[in-house]
């Protein structure tokens, strides 16, 4: 997973990113308190959003933009409202995948309760193992580990 922007995100994209952020900074000041209050302020910022999106002009729309991010970047909650296995969430990459070749181990009649599962994992080896002999050649038998 890759939480880097690679690519260029049109204006579109970034109201609707900035409402969202806005909605979840309301989310982490009412929400702990009063759901209704939380309601109540998200719909006064959705009338706020909708009140400016026939804007036409770009020079107008991009400095509503702007001070938008800014009031979001004051307004921002000392706290904010995290879920869990999301990056900064308490159990972010709490757990790691087991590896692959811990079922290389498996027991002879562990493996035969999901025959088809492995009969397809190993095509899938081989098929990686020549693609790997291919792009890079073959290990040097002197030098194993």
């Amino acid at each position: 997973m890759s939480y880097l922007q690679t690519n260029a995100l049109s204006h579109a994209r970034k109201v609707r990113s900035l409402y969202k952020q806005a909605i979840r900074t309301l989310q982490s000041h009412y929400e702990c308190f009063d759901r209704y209050e939380f309601r109540y302020q998200a719909v006064l910022m959705r009338a706020r959003f909708d009140e400016h999106k026939d804007e036409m002009d770009l020079r107008k729309a991009k400095k509503l933009l702007l001070d938008g991010q800014r009031e979001l970047f004051l307004k921002s909650h000392p706290q904010p409202i995290k879920f869990t296995e999301s990056p900064g969430g308490v159990a972010f990459q709490r757990t790691s995948p087991p590896p692959d070749w811990l079922l290389d181990v498996w027991h002879p009649l562990e493996k035969a309760q999901y025959p088809e599962y492995f009969a397809l994992r190993e095509i899938r080896k081989k098929e990686y193992i020549e693609r790997w002999e291919r792009d890079f050649g073959k290990p040097d038998s002197e030098i194993s580990h």
